[in-house]
């Protein structure tokens, strides 16, 4: 849940105190009367469902790859993660977007006066809208402020860091348009990038980012009104948006032509179907919710909940990849390395630095596991599971050598959060319901190879076997910090109440004037003070 306006400053401010605190002692003394992963390979008897024996694959490096053992570029992919109104055309916006999980999904958007068109990636774990303000090698147009004639500038430097990559850019105001969107032109705030570090990369068909998280996230600070805010404000929109995102199955870092939408300002029925499954926002930065298990064929990985969760576990479609905490990650390919077919693997696949690669002839999915993410209910007392089948994290990429077909695992660990990237994502359509406070998640339409379904939702299921809360650590020592922070505000105003009542002790307890102790108008000190 969000933080308490109190907790917060007190959290940020608590230096200040105890500052505070020891300038009262100091007062009070000075006048008395004033007061490797590496596991054992154990595999399971290497025969398919059909009784053959299942293929050893061939592994390669990536193209690109240095054999070092740090991800190449492809391999790696994207990784950013830093209230209604009139009547909106839900179904205009269908299938505005292109992209891939590679690469990122991005949105066409017409930038000032006249429109320069861009793409725009669409990213659920930042809050910043960003474009190329300068010629760029990685990128094949910029937005040239110069040509606009209702830009502002705000004359404000502002720099975001993402999990991967950061710019630097100058803060200003224009009017945007959406092709397949919203109708109408809108006031936007948006930074201009003349400086950034692997952040536009090699072969993408985006020029900027389109942060759609909480203004909290918002750089350089949180009065800085979102794109989204904006246009809920703006052009009274409902405070919700969804998101589908149609590269399952598909090659990774292809030609930028598989489909999504991102609705704005509500929820599409063509785009779903089934029931929708909400999970409250714990906390309004990122959209933060609580995963209570994750099973990985059938099997419920031997963790407590808080790992899942730390130090917290976020819905965003900047990042590319499903992305664990290290003992997490390093649990689940233990368990898909026990319940795989395959005979050999290299300790390379997992770490992204090498592709498994078969006989075209061959497709591995039905080789590896179920994993199923459990997820809270809106109801505290339940649960349900979203499940992503091998489909889904065995992913092609282009054509590597002749006649084989090459896979990259589509999971990847982290040192901070648990992020349920494009590699889940693709397998549902996602709702950010806002004004709710909760995020939604239903089968998509488009979640399906060869008429065959990549995903799934089940429930409800108790959550009588998990604890009351899986919220990370961080959380409890936070609440801690607040009760000391108030205790020791408290006390400080003990003691300035103390202070107050000694200065106002009667006069017997202050030193008596003399003709020689008043002050007139030819005095030294009336003097120094006009100098």
């Amino acid at each position: 849940m969000a933080e308490r306006p109190a907790a917060r400053w007190l959290l940020h401010h608590h230096h200040l105190l105890l500052l505070l605190f020891f300038l009262v002692v100091a007062l009070s003394v000075a006048g008395r009367c004033r007061a490797h992963f590496a596991f054992p390979l154990r595999v399971s008897s290497p025969v398919a469902p059909d009784g053959s024996v299942a293929p050893t694959p061939l592994f390669l490096k990536p193209p690109g790859g240095d054999g070092t053992g740090s991800p190449p570029e492809k391999a790696a992919g994207l990784a950013f993660a830093s209230e209604p109104g009139g009547a909106v055309n839900l179904v205009a916006m269908v299938d505005n977007l292109q992209g891939d999980s590679g690469r990122g999904y991005y949105l066409e958007l017409l930038v000032g006066t006249p429109g320069q068109k861009l793409n725009i990636l669409v990213d659920t774990g930042s809050s910043n809208f960003a474009v190329a303000g300068a010629p760029n090698t990685d990128v094949s147009s910029y937005f040239d402020t110069e040509k606009s004639s209702t830009y502002r500038s705000l004359g404000i430097e502002v720099t975001v860091k993402y999990t991967q990559g950061s710019w630097t850019g100058t803060l200003g105001t224009d009017v945007i348009t959406m092709p397949k969107g919203i109708n109408g032109t809108y006031t936007i705030n948006i930074a201009t990038i003349f400086q950034s570090e692997n952040f536009f990369l090699k072969g993408i068909e985006w020029q900027g980012i389109l942060g759609l998280a909480y203004d909290t996230l918002a750089k350089p600070s949180s009065s800085v009104e979102t794109f989204f805010d904006s246009l809920v404000n703006q052009a009274r929109i409902p405070n919700i948006f969804s998101l589908q995102m149609c590269g399952a199955g598909l090659p990774v870092s292809g030609t930028g032509t598989n489909g999504g939408s991102l609705v704005l300002g509500g929820i599409e029925p063509s785009l779903y179907k089934g029931e929708i499954w909400y999970t409250p926002i714990m906390k309004e930065w990122y959209y933060q919710v609580e995963v209570l298990k994750l099973e990985v064929g059938g099997q419920v990985l031997n963790l407590d909940c808080k790992e899942y969760n730390s130090d917290k576990a976020i819905v965003d479609s900047g990042t590319t990849l499903l992305r664990l905490p290290e003992k997490v990650f390093q649990a689940v390919v233990e368990a898909i390395i026990q319940t795989s077919l395959i005979q050999e693997f290299s300790s390379g696949f997992w770490r992204g630095t090498q592709l498994a690669c078969w006989d075209k002839t061959e497709k591995p999915w039905t080789f590896f596991p179920e994993i199923s993410i459990y997820l809270r209910d809106e109801n505290s007392s339940r649960s349900f599971s979203i499940t992503i089948f091998p489909q889904l994290y065995i992913q092609p990429v282009l054509e590597v050598a002749p006649n084989l077909g090459c896979y990259r695992f589509g999971i990847s660990s982290s040192n901070n959060a648990l992020v349920i990237g494009a590699t889940v994502m693709e397998g549902f359509y996602v709702i950010f319901d806002r004004s709710q406070k909760r995020v939604g998640f239903a089968l998509s339409t488009c979640a399906e190879i060869d008429g065959s379904p990549v995903s799934e939702i089940k429930g409800p299921f108790t959550t009588a076997d998990v604890a009351g809360t899986c919220a990370s650590t961080v959380f409890l020592h936070e609440s801690l910090l607040w009760i000391v922070s108030y205790t020791l505000m408290s006390f400080c105003g003990l003691v300035l109440l103390v202070l107050i009542i000694l200065l106002l002790l009667p006069s017997w307890c202050r030193h008596p004037y003399t003709d020689s102790d008043i002050v007139n108008d030819e005095s030294s000190l009336v003097r120094h003070r006009w100098k």
